[in-house]
Formats: C-alpha cells, sequence, structure tokens
C-alpha cells in the first residue's frame, strides 16, 4: 500500500518524509567523498584533480537521468493521489521502455565520444589519462545509475523515502570497501574508483528493485500492462524529457565553470574540486526538498487538495532554510580541513582556492534552498514554462559571468556567478508561484 501524503499536518508529514531523503544523499555524498579522499589520500593530488576535472560532465549526465526519472515520478504521483491504479502501472511500465531507451543511447553516445569531451573540456594533459580512465568507466555504467534513480523516484511517489535509504546505506558502505580493495591491493587507480562507485550504485538499484516489488501491489505488474500504452509513453516522455533536459541545462553552466575553472591550473582544480565535495552537502540535501516537494504536491494536487499545497510548500521553505543554516554554520567550521581530507601533501595554493569558494559561496546557500522548494512546487502543479524560463536563465548567469567575471576577477569571479545564478531563477520560480496560488484561489 502506498504511503498516502495528503493526510496529517503537512509540516509534519513532510518532515517524516524528507528525513530518509536528506539520509540517503548524505551517503549519497558519502561514496562519492570516498572516491575523491581516497583516490586523494593514496594516489595524489594529480589523481584527485583527474577525477574532479570530469566530475562536473558526469554530474551533467546524473541531472539529465534524475531529472528525467524525477518527471516520471509526478506522473505517478499523481495517480496515487488520484487513487488510479490502473494508470500507474501503465505509467511504470511506460517509464521502464524510456529509461532502457536513454540507457542505451547515453552509454552508447558518451562513452564513443570520451576522449572529445575530455579534450573540449581543457583538461591539462598531465591529468587527461586519468580523467578519460575515470570518465569511461562511470559512464559505461550509466544503466545502474538509471536503476536507482528510477526505483528510488517510484518509490518516492508511492509515498515511501525509507527503502531507499536503507540499500543506498548498504551501497555506501560497500563502495567504500571496494574503494580500498581496487586502489590499494589492487592498484587499479583512478578505474578502480569509477568501478566501485559503479558496482555500488547497481546492487543499490535491485536490492531496491527487489524490495519494491514485495512490498507494493501497484508494483506487481501483468502482462497485460507490458504492452506500450502510448498515451503513457508520450506523457512520460515528455514531462521526463522536459525534466531531464532543465537539469541537465543547468549542469552545462557548471562544465563551463569547471571548463574557465581547468585554465588556472591543477592546485586551482584540486583546491576547487575538494570545495565543492563539501558544497554538495548543500546541494544534496536541497536536492532531498525537490524529492519531498515532488511526491508532496503531486500527491496533494490529484487529490484536489489545493489550500494543503500551499501550507506545504511553505512548511518546505521553513525546513529547507532551516537546514541551510545549519550547513552553513558546519562548513565554516570544517573549512580549514577539508583540502587536507582530500589531497595528500597539498600545495599552498590548493588551501586559497578551496576557501575562496567557500567564503563567496556558503552565505548564498538559502537561495538555492528557495529555488529548490519554488521550483519543484511550480514544476509539480504541471507549469513546466516557468522552470525551464528559470533554468535557461541559470545557464546563461552561469556561463556569462564565469566568463566574463574570469577575465577582471579570476577564479573568484567563476565561482560568484552560482550564487548570481541562483537570485535570477530564484526571481523567476517565486513570481510564478505566487501567480499560480492567486488565480487558483480566485477560481475557487
Amino acid at each position: 500500500m502506498a504511503v498516502d501524503l495528503t493526510k496529517g499536518r503537512p509540516l509534519s508529514v513532510l518532515f517524516r518524509f524528507s528525513l530518509p531523503v536528506i539520509g540517503g544523499n548524505l551517503f549519497q555524498l558519502f561514496y562519492t567523498l570516498a572516491d575523491t579522499l581516497i583516490v586523494g589520500q593514496t594516489i595524489g593530488e594529480d589523481a584527485l584533480a583527474a577525477v574532479g576535472a570530469t566530475s562536473v560532465f558526469v554530474y551533467f549526465i546524473l541531472c539529465f537521468i534524475t531529472g528525467m526519472t524525477g518527471g516520471f515520478s509526478i506522473i505517478l504521483a499523481h495517480d496515487i493521489g488520484s487513487r488510479r491504479e490502473e494508470d500507474a502501472r501503465r505509467n511504470i511500465v511506460a517509464s521502464i521502455y524510456i529509461s532502457v531507451a536513454v540507457t542505451v543511447v547515453i552509454t552508447a553516445v558518451t562513452c564513443i565520444f570520451a576522449k572529445g569531451i575530455i579534450s573540449m573540456m581543457g583538461i591539462p594533459e598531465a591529468i587527461s589519462n586519468d580523467a578519460y580512465i575515470y570518465m569511461l568507466i562511470v559512464l559505461a555504467g550509466t544503466g545502474a545509475t538509471v536503476l536507482y534513480n528510477l526505483i528510488s523516484n517510484i518509490l518516492r511517489a508511492l509515498g515511501d523515502s525509507r527503502l531507499p535509504l536503507i540499500y543506498l546505506i548498504i551501497s555506501s558502505l560497500l563502495n567504500v570497501v571496494l574503494d580500498i580493495v581496487f586502489i590499494v591491493p589492487f592498484g587499479m587507480g583512478v578505474g578502480g574508483a569509477a568501478l566501485a562507485t559503479v558496482l555500488s550504485q547497481l546492487l543499490s538499484g535491485v536490492l531496491s528493485l527487489i524490495s519494491a516489488k514485495k512490498r507494493y501491489s501497484v508494483m506487481s505488474i501483468g502482462r497485460k500492462y507490458w504492452h506500450p500504452d502510448v498515451q503513457a509513453l508520450r506523457r512520460n516522455l515528455s514531462l521526463g524529457f522536459i525534466m531531464g533536459f532543465q537539469m541537465s541545462v543547468m549542469c552545462i553552466g557548471q562544465v563551463v565553470m569547471q571548463s574557465s575553472v581547468n585554465r588556472f591550473g591543477t592546485a586551482a582544480i584540486a583546491g576547487y574540486t575538494a570545495a565543492t565535495k563539501m558544497d554538495q552537502l548543500s546541494v544534496l540535501i536541497n536536492g532531498s526538498y525537490v524529492s519531498t516537494v515532488s511526491a508532496y504536491v503531486s500527491q496533494n494536487q490529484g487529490a484536489g487538495e489545493t489550500e494543503r499545497i500551499r501550507t506545504g510548500v511553505r512548511s518546505s521553505l521553513l525546513l529547507s532554510l532551516i537546514t541551510d543554516a545549519v550547513i552553513m554554520c558546519i562548513i565554516m567550521i570544517v573549512e580549514p580541513y577539508v583540502v587536507p581530507l582530500f589531497v595528500a601533501n597539498p600545495s599552498p595554493d590548493t588551501f586559497l582556492y578551496c576557501r575562496d569558494f567557500f567564503i563567496i559561496t556558503v552565505p548564498f546557500y538559502p537561495l538555492l534552498g528557495i529555488l529548490c522548494v519554488y521550483r519543484t512546487a511550480v514544476q509539480s502543479l504541471g507549469n513546466s514554462k516557468a522552470p525551464f524560463a528559470a533554468c535557461i536563465a541559470e545557464l546563461a548567469a552561469r556561463c556569462s559571468a564565469s566568463i566574463l567575471l574570469a577575465i577582471y576577477a579570476g577564479y573568484r569571479g567563476v565561482v560568484f556567478s552560482t550564487p548570481f545564478a541562483w537570485l535570477l531563477a530564484d526571481m523567476i520560480v517565486v513570481t510564478a508561484y505566487f501567480m499560480m496560488m492567486h488565480r487558483t484561489r480566485d477560481n475557487a
């Protein structure tokens, strides 16, 4: 039986739902940091720079997958909120077909053009071979990433945020063990770190799928549902690709930023990589509210609970801002220890680049929280134009600022492009949300 998000006090419901999602994202950060920490400490600064220089492009692919499967979950959550189990099964099947096709295309294209991507990003020649090996293995394992994100988003649409957490914890611990085994005794270098990540995520996805089929009747899909439903395919393809494109468009700006940072040398790449790994604490925890708001708003819209949506969005914003304040304090306290954590024998310049990133970015984390809550609410209410416009604005801000400000302010100018992009996107989605709510109240 799916978990009903249309009942109970919104703040309590959202808090309980968000905790496992936050925990899952923290463990996802944990095994990402494990790669970085073990690579930096056992292989060295150049290997860390190689992993960091490619991580933004890998994140670009992950953003598309996360956005696409998130789009599928909005449709499914609407069906669950409306108590339409037959339609829910058809939409699950449609999402599976689309996911398989996308996996084949992404894996083939990215692996074939991996060397060209390395060259296009301007990665220094000294680390380009390690960068290629790491990126190729991770991209070859795209299917594992798609499987985990698809099943996790299906479970969250059903109101279950605990199962993905349980298996992600198992996966994270396995990732650390495999990292150490592949890199130290086996001597596989950065390729070992990449392989450990892929295998761990594959296990998490498989275990989540097995448990989901046992727990939820909607996952018991008879033969008749496997015949392709054109309408379901069209709905999922439309919203899934719109959200996937929106998420990946945002990441294009980060790819441009990484390319700008790469031109400042290995120390800048290593310092930026170490800082962005800690910065993921904010990105992933705020991203937890994306999953939470999406499931909550979608189910309640399916049930016709408009006033409950208003209350839930306000409660989500409150939770997000409190969380951001805590993260800001944590990062500023641990900042002096971040570089030594990831890099053995770091250069003094690496410390400076890392510190500059935190000083410029951390005070603006509330802008990211606002963006995640309101963009997701607007998207889940059926408005894809405003979030898309916000993504384009964010992309334009990141690209233009990271290139132009780099000329006048160097590395610091590149870093400042991120909070600047958040501010522009906030203005669009917040305005769109209140306009939609005002029209809904007038029509009531």
